[in-house]
């Protein structure tokens, strides 16, 4: 039951919090996941990251059922699905409805526009922390040119991120291994 709470409070936190949207909750979701509760490691964060970021659907649900799952079965899953779907439903409602009555007030402007370097702060200190570990485990020549091609595939060749991911499985399972 104790895993149940934790599962809610951690997803409703993250997912409350998370403003923006999946990609600026994942930095949220990374500190209750892994440095909170402990339930991942950073390898197996990036790799179950990498895993959803492939799969069609929002980012932050795919996480929840995994995570949930892997800690308490079914009603895990459903626990962090909800900590994750509802405080976001009720808040966009809720929001919505203040923006579009206040949509032309400065401070209303001002928040939304604020909040937007502290989002990229945390993306920033997510992709170093992934980083580090990439380096850790690969080496950093290695994590560096992988990188880099990622970097030009989906920059200058416009190749969709969920191929350049899939390219990167196929290069994890074929060639690290034997290197």
């Amino acid at each position: 039951m104790n895993d149940l709470f934790d599962l809610l409070w951690g997803f409703f936190l993250s997912n409350l919090l998370g403003y923006g949207g999946g990609p600026a909750s994942i930095p949220l979701m990374y500190q209750e996941i892994v440095t909170h509760y402990g339930w991942m490691t950073d390898h197996e964060f990036s790799n179950v990251l990498a895993l959803a970021n492939t799969l069609p659907g929002p980012i932050a649900t795919k996480f929840a059922a995994f995570v949930g799952y892997d800690v308490s079965g079914i009603a895990g899953a459903i626990v962090a699905l909800a900590a994750t779907i509802l405080p976001s439903a009720a808040a966009l409602i809720v929001l919505l409805r203040l923006m579009q009555r206040h949509r032309q007030s400065k401070v209303v402007k001002g928040m939304t526009l604020l909040v937007q370097p502290v989002i990229a702060v945390m993306m920033l200190v997510l992709t170093w922390q992934m980083g580090r570990t990439s380096m850790n485990s690969l080496g950093v020549w290695q994590a560096l040119i992988i990188a880099a091609v990622a970097l030009w595939a989906m920059e200058k060749r416009k190749i969709h991120p969920a191929l350049v991911i899939l390219a990167a499985f196929v290069y994890g399972g074929v060639v690290v291994p034997y290197l």
